[in-house]
């Protein structure tokens, strides 16, 4: 049975497959792998834990010559996914109707959905399509967990006023540090940076099972069509910008496409913002709902998308030390 081979046919098989196979786990037999021990320790708790050493991993093949490079990626990433994710929002405020719903979606759950991505989906991801310093971007784009850029959106818009509170810097260096460790051990002894970069893919399936282990299928019900279509819209909007934007900068296209989801810490952002303001009370179980299908709709349709256009990229000349003409890059796109 060549179950690789099987899974390297898939647009994006070795995460989505794992992925979902997690989520049909999670969803039907719910108890099944929560049985402690090592078991349990594995295959449901070990996500963050195998993120955090995925990226420490690609840290050691940053040089500080190149470090720059993942700074540039990752803000641009965060900067592009929060303001588009804002605008749309915004858009969605003005064209609401009466129910205060555009489209059927609420505007909070928009600007939640769009602006807070997936960062286990986007490191499996930039991992199998990019390369190292496509994976140190990620640290810059945990900015976006909870619902602290939503909550500056709201500001903006005087939709209500800035809470402090809503993000902790200790946080931020707590996902920087595993890739900063990383980094000192690559640039102190390159040898030691190659033996642990040795089969460092081979951590995807593993996380990618886990992060299917914190989906529920039953989401997409709760949330409805108007949450799959958030989730469909996060994809194409977020994920396909993302995708011009970087082949125009002239960086892999497919790491921008990554952006494309939603993250499941999304979720209770309707929820803190509505304890600080008490307008949106009415709106939040509903835009709680459709984040949570929107989640859900991501991890699904996002590596099915990247697959989907990593057939029209040369990847190989983008990932190249050093990059060919432009005309090379685009072949095929």
């Amino acid at each position: 049975m060549e179950i690789k081979r099987t899974l390297d046919k898939i647009p994006g098989g070795m995460m989505v497959v794992p992925l979902l196979l997690g989520a049909l786990i999670n969803t039907f037999f719910p108890g099944a792998l929560r049985i402690g021990g090592f078991t349990q320790a594995l295959f449901v708790d070990s996500a963050s834990a195998l993120i955090a050493l995925f990226l420490l991993i690609a840290g050691t093949q940053i040089t500080f010559k190149t470090a720059g490079e993942s700074v540039k990626k990752g803000l641009t990433l965060l900067i592009f996914k929060w303001v588009l994710g804002a605008a749309f929002g915004l858009l969605a405020i003005k064209l609401a109707g009466a129910n205060g719903l555009f489209l059927g979606m609420a505007p909070l759950a928009i600007i939640a959905a769009m602006t807070n991505s997936n960062g286990g989906l986007y490191i499996a991801l930039a991992g199998q399509y990019g390369k190292e310093a496509d994976k140190a971007a990620y640290p810059f784009l945990a900015l976006s967990d909870g619902p602290f850029l939503t909550m500056v959106a709201l500001s903006i818009f005087g939709t209500m006023g800035f809470v402090e509170g809503m993000f902790s810097p200790m946080a931020f260096v707590a996902v920087l540090l595993p890739l900063i460790v990383g980094i000192i051990i690559g640039n102190l002894d390159p040898k030691m940076g190659k033996f642990l970069h040795n089969g460092s893919d081979k951590l995807v399936p593993f996380f990618a099972f886990a992060l299917g282990m914190g989906i529920d299928f039953n989401a997409i019900i709760q949330g409805g069509l108007s949450g799959v279509l958030l989730g469909v819209l996060t994809v194409l909007f977020t994920g396909g910008i993302g995708f011009v934007l970087f082949k125009k900068i002239g960086w892999n296209p497919i790491v921008g496409a990554s952006e494309g989801s939603t993250a499941g810490n999304a979720v209770g952002t309707p929820l803190v913002i509505a304890a600080a303001n008490a307008s949106f009370e009415p709106i939040a179980q509903i835009a709680t709902v459709q984040i949570a299908a929107s989640v859900v709709t991501t991890a699904i349709l996002l590596p099915i998308f990247i697959g989907f256009l990593s057939k029209r990229v040369n990847i190989a000349a983008y990932n190249a030390e050093k990059p060919t003409t432009k005309t090379t890059l685009d072949t095929n796109v």
